[in-house]
Order: structure tokens, then C-alpha cells, then sequence
């Protein structure tokens, strides 16, 4: 089966219509898949809901399809440095489902295992819990998440070999494993495919039974807060 394509929108190619459920990895301004993200724009795909940490920067990440309003919900932890994001939520243009993290990642992973609910402490007493079915178990109290099964998973990876295994580098290594995980296709940018067997299977963070589509392409690093000690 075919992998390895030419470009984003390639890769994109038959698997975009309006409406559908996007888990997008990435953490702060980190491991994000941003030449993904710009195919999107560019096919203006519109209703869209992302599961994702945050929806990026207002120029960066999935702040660039909050900008062309080609998302309709988000599924997030974590919205602040996005001015776009505050101006379309407070206005009731934009959907929010807000999560813990943990719970927002467990949700994801339990979906890549066919699990698709789970009883979890987290949230319990606050608005987090309205709505949702409470249990109790040893004399604690827990409230029933449901997995999060996406339409497609996109996701950035440091390398990958021909066969789509995934190798993450530091801190990239964030919400893209159960990201990908949760998603009936999962494509996957990476800074550099290598020849099949050339990774140690120690070191691969995601086996390539999960990725269905990868490509290869250059990515900004940019840094979300610059902090800097006076002299």
C-alpha cells in the first residue's frame, strides 16, 4: 500500500468534506502539523471540529483555519494566546468542549484501542462532570469520558521510515501518539523519511499500523512566549 506522498494536499486527496472530526497533535506551538493544516485552509473544507490541545496562535497552527472560520467546534485544554479563538467563541460563533489534558489524551488513546469510554476522577464537582454519567467505585466518585474517534488524524513527526513507523524528537512528543492513534486515517508529516529498517524498533514511538499517509516537508520553529532575564 502506498504511503509516501508528493505534497500535503496530496496526501489530503479523498479525505476531506465539510463537516467532518479532525485530532490535530501538537502542544503550544509545538509539533504541529502545519503543512497539513495549510491544505486544509487552501481546500476550505468548512464546519470542521478539532480535537487538539489548543488551536495555536492566530497565524500559526489551527489559529489559520480560525481566521478563514472553517472550524466550528473545538475539543480543546488549553485556548489562551488566540485572539481569534476569544473573539469567535464570546461572539457564539465558535463551539468549545473544554477538557482536561490528561483526560483530552486519554480520550484519544482509548480510541486508537477500540475503548470507547472510560471512568476517570478528573473533573468530578466541576462543569466538567454536568451531563455526564457518575459512578462510584471503592467509595470514589468518577464520571464516564467517551473515546474520541476522529475522521482523520493529523499529526508531526521528527522521522519516519518508508512503512510510516513514527520518531518523534522531545517535547513534539506530545499529544501527536494518541492523535494519531484515534483516527480512522492518519497522516503524518515528518522533517525526514528514512529507508525501512533503518530505525531502531527500541526507539519508534508510534508503529506504522497507525499511519496511513506521510509525507515530508520543511516546518518554522517558532517559539509561543520569549522570556528573557533582565542583566
Amino acid at each position: 500500500m502506498k504511503k509516501i506522498y508528493g505534497s500535503a494536499s496530496e496526501a489530503l486527496d479523498g479525505l476531506l468534506f465539510d463537516g467532518m472530526f479532525v485530532a490535530a497533535g501538537g502542544f503550544g506551538l509545538c509539533g504541529l502539523p502545519e503543512n497539513l493544516l495549510q491544505a486544509i485552509r487552501v481546500a476550505g473544507t468548512q464546519n470542521l471540529t478539532f480535537a487538539s490541545n489548543n488551536a495555536g496562535v492566530d497565524d500559526f497552527g489551527i489559529g489559520i483555519l480560525l481566521q478563514t472560520r472553517q472550524v466550528k467546534k473545538m475539543i480543546a485544554s488549553y485556548v489562551g494566546e488566540n485572539d481569534t479563538f476569544m473573539q469567535q467563541y464570546l461572539s457564539g460563533e465558535l463551539e468549545l468542549e473544554f477538557n482536561p489534558q490528561g483526560t483530552l489524551a486519554e480520550r484519544m488513546r482509548a480510541a486508537g484501542c477500540g475503548i470507547p469510554g472510560f471512568y476517570t476522577k478528573t473533573g468530578v464537582g466541576t462543569v466538567i462532570a454536568e451531563g455526564k454519567e457518575h459512578k462510584d467505585f471503592n467509595g470514589e466518585t468518577y464520571i464516564l469520558e467517551t473515546g474520541l474517534f476522529a475522521d482523520v488524524s493529523i499529526v508531526k513527526a521528527w522521522k519516519a521510515d518508508e512503512t510510516g513507523n513514527l520518531v518523534f524528537r522531545k517535547t513534539a512528543r506530545n499529544f501527536n501518539p494518541p492523535a494519531a492513534m484515534c483516527g480512522k486515517i492518519c497522516v503524518a508529516e515528518v522533517e525526514e523519511i528514512v529507508p525501512t529498517g533503518s530505525l531502531d524498533p527500541d526507539l519508534i514511538h508510534l508503529p506504522g499500523i497507525y499511519v496511513h499517509r506521510l509525507i515530508q516537508g520543511t516546518h518554522e520553529k517558532r517559539i509561543e512566549q520569549r522570556t528573557v532575564r533582565a542583566l
